[in-house]
């Protein structure tokens, strides 16, 4: 399905131009050939985003002749900096995932392809192969530098689990529906899930692959043919079994990410789906009685074994226009973030995985590293991030509350994922 954002879309953001104030800052800096104007996500305390800092001030001491500005934003990273594209004062680089908006920053000519400067540079054999893949489009065109990626296993609390006399992690679905009885009468949250918003989303895609193949799966989080899909009807009906069991949270429907990482973090829940970053966050009490592995599977499943989500498209480095200009200083940055040193910091400072090339290991992220060497004892579903189109995204988390909310048929359940879709 081609990008529903298409160029008459994209200069339709310009009404909201003089609103972000990320502008001026790039346009005070933008012009100046010795200047590099970096956009990212990674403030606060968030997992890498410490090392992020660090290493940015690092090769501002190594080259004293750049100056660099640093512009930092949250999820609304993608409307700032499509907007200020369109005053021709974006930043050269832009650090964020392949998701939503900026699936089609390529095709419109947002940012650049840069598979010819991987090349050029020297770069592509510090790259993941797969990450190449994930990070190239329908037309062959490299949309960013892969950085970061991120394995997406099931953490479970050994402490809670047998508090409530579950002696192993469930690995079938009628472990898992006992385990969640016998959780609920200890007072324990079985399996916490933001259900309003990403993470939920998330996790009912990967349970709904419970019956599909990988080339199946693309095929529906393409189309949003959830009625036609004989195994995406039969993966909608396990959830549905598995929510009405008790499974999840309370009120799951209404949970944030954050909500969730709470209630795992403080011992109030005793399973969660974690991607990397979630579990460099779990405290060093809660770490030493968890564990990570897959998804249960039930009777009849497409799959093998249970089942995680892999990805190396958390976030990578886009090229703009305004780079293009000043292509020799932004040449020097992304050596500079792909040398072995300094990709390894994000793994043992942040406890971060990568799209990169890395022989670093996260010694210091326990858990972390029992997901990097999960394996073959686990079966990869798909991430449907790239193959959504992106005016779907958002109200496709929509459609996942309504998922979660207790009585929801099956049926209504594909009715409000295909919903979403409709004006795509």
């Amino acid at each position: 399905m081609r990008s529903p954002m298409n160029r008459r879309g994209f200069m339709a953001l310009g009404a909201g131009l003089a609103a972000v104030p990320a502008l001026s800052a790039c346009g005070a800096y933008g012009s100046d050939p010795d200047t590099l104007v970096l956009h990212s996500q990674m403030g606060g305390n968030a997992p890498g985003s410490p090392t992020f800092r660090a290493v940015v001030n690092q090769f501002r001491k190594e080259n004293p002749d750049i100056t660099v500005k640093n512009l930092i934003n949250g999820d609304d990273l993608g409307q700032v900096y499509e907007t200020s594209r369109l005053a021709r004062a974006e930043a050269d680089v832009v650090m964020v995932n392949l998701y939503d908006k900026t699936l089609s920053w390529t095709e419109v000519g947002a940012t650049v392809p840069v598979g010819g400067y991987l090349d050029d540079w020297g770069l592509r054999e510090r790259v993941i192969p797969k990450a190449v893949t994930e990070w190239t489009d329908g037309q062959g065109r490299l949309r960013a530098f892969p950085y970061i990626g991120t394995n997406w296993p099931i953490a479970f609390n050994h402490a809670l689990l047998e508090r409530a006399g579950v002696d192993a992690p469930p690995t079938t679905s009628d472990e898992l529906v006992a385990a969640a009885r016998k959780l609920r009468g200890k007072g324990i949250t079985p399996f916490t899930v933001g259900g309003n918003d990403w993470t939920g989303q998330k996790l009912l895609a990967q349970i709904i692959q419970t019956f599909l193949t990988p080339a199946e799966a693309r095929h529906l989080y393409r189309t949003g043919d959830f009625s036609g899909s004989r195994g995406a009807q039969e993966g909608i009906g396990y959830f549905v079994d598995l929510r009405d069991a008790g499974v999840f949270a309370d009120k799951a429907q209404g949970l944030t990410s954050d909500a969730m990482t709470t209630q795992f973090n403080t011992g109030h829940a005793a399973m969660q789906s974690a991607m990397s970053s979630a579990l460099a966050s779990v405290p060093d009490n809660v770490v030493k009685s968890t564990s990570v592995g897959g998804f249960p599977l039930t009777e009849g499943a497409a799959r093998k074994k249970p089942t995680i989500l892999r990805t190396y498209t958390v976030s990578g480095f886009w090229v703009s226009p305004n780079g293009v200009k000043k292509i020799g200083t932004v040449e020097r940055f992304i050596r500079f973030m792909y040398r072995p040193d300094v990709v390894g910091r994000f793994v043992t400072e942040g406890g971060r995985d990568m799209s990169v090339v890395t022989d670093a290991l996260s010694k210091d992220f326990p858990l972390v590293a029992k997901a990097q060497q999960l394996g073959d004892s686990v079966d990869q579903v798909v991430l449907p991030d790239q193959y959504i189109p992106s005016v779907a995204a958002q109200p496709l988390i929509q459609a996942t509350s309504i998922a979660f909310t207790p009585g929801t048929s099956a049926r209504a359940i594909r009715s409000a994922l295909e919903s979403a879709y409709r004006s795509a």
